[in-house]
């Protein structure tokens, strides 16, 4: 059986939570973890409310006045991980503030350029998880992997997967009755995103991910631009 101990993935939640309140996204999160960790892949997941990372698109907001930004250590986990997930709660039919939040801090950071004049986040791959008790769920997953591909990152097909409870105040996912973790498109959809995102990574990485040819910020500075009239 083929694994992969060569991949790492982040989860990162953007649950309103701190810890050790209870996160339904973290419930998601685990059933899409427990996957690729079966695999071999090495996986971590984080609680951006535990930590201060304020609104941006700089490495460290506290370049613009903020006296404390966490994200200058949280941005190396991000950098050396194959995989992304982010999730999150939806509230209003929209994604969490702190979502909104670690998207703009991935944002200041898509200029940063690797060896071959590529973006960093090229190579990798990402998807989302979504819950919540309302609607919302493919209108937010939108959101987040339109912005993780134009900053750099590969979405495989079926990226995206969700639980939503009954409309209106009801159980969450996580609570005694919910149907929650035992519903069967829910728990398909996590394993479909699960997989696609640790065989795209497998495939990027092996190949040496992209090409230059066409994508290079460093060729298009020399006046190497193939394709276009000189």
């Amino acid at each position: 059986m083929t694994t992969y101990p060569n991949l790492s993935a982040l989860f990162v939640n953007c649950t309103l939570k701190r810890s050790p309140e209870l996160s339904n996204t973290q419930g998601l999160i685990d059933l899409s973890k427990s996957v690729m960790d079966s695999q071999g892949v090495q996986t971590e997941s984080l609680r951006l409310a535990d930590y201060t990372v304020p609104p941006g698109v700089s490495l460290s907001m506290t370049d613009q006045g903020y006296d404390n930004d966490d994200w200058p250590s949280i941005w190396p986990k991000v950098e050396a991980a194959d995989i992304l997930v982010v999730a999150g709660p939806i509230w209003l039919g929209e994604n969490s503030s702190i979502m909104r939040i670690l998207i703009e801090r991935l944002y200041a950071m898509s200029g940063e350029l690797n060896d071959k004049g590529q973006s960093l986040l090229y190579g990798k791959v990402a998807g989302t998880l979504l819950t919540g008790n309302e609607d919302g769920v493919k209108h937010a997953a939108m959101s987040n992997l339109y912005a993780l591909q134009h900053i750099g990152y590969t979405i495989p097909p079926q990226a995206d997967a969700g639980w939503l409870g009954d409309i209106g105040p009801g159980p969450s996912y996580l609570d005694e009755g919910s149907g929650g973790p035992e519903n069967d498109f829910t728990n398909r959809n996590t394993l479909i995103m699960s997989w696609n995102l640790v065989h795209l990574a497998q495939l990027l990485k092996s190949s040496d991910f992209y090409p230059t040819r066409g994508n290079s910020r460093t060729d298009w500075d020399k006046g190497i631009r193939p394709g276009l009239a000189s």
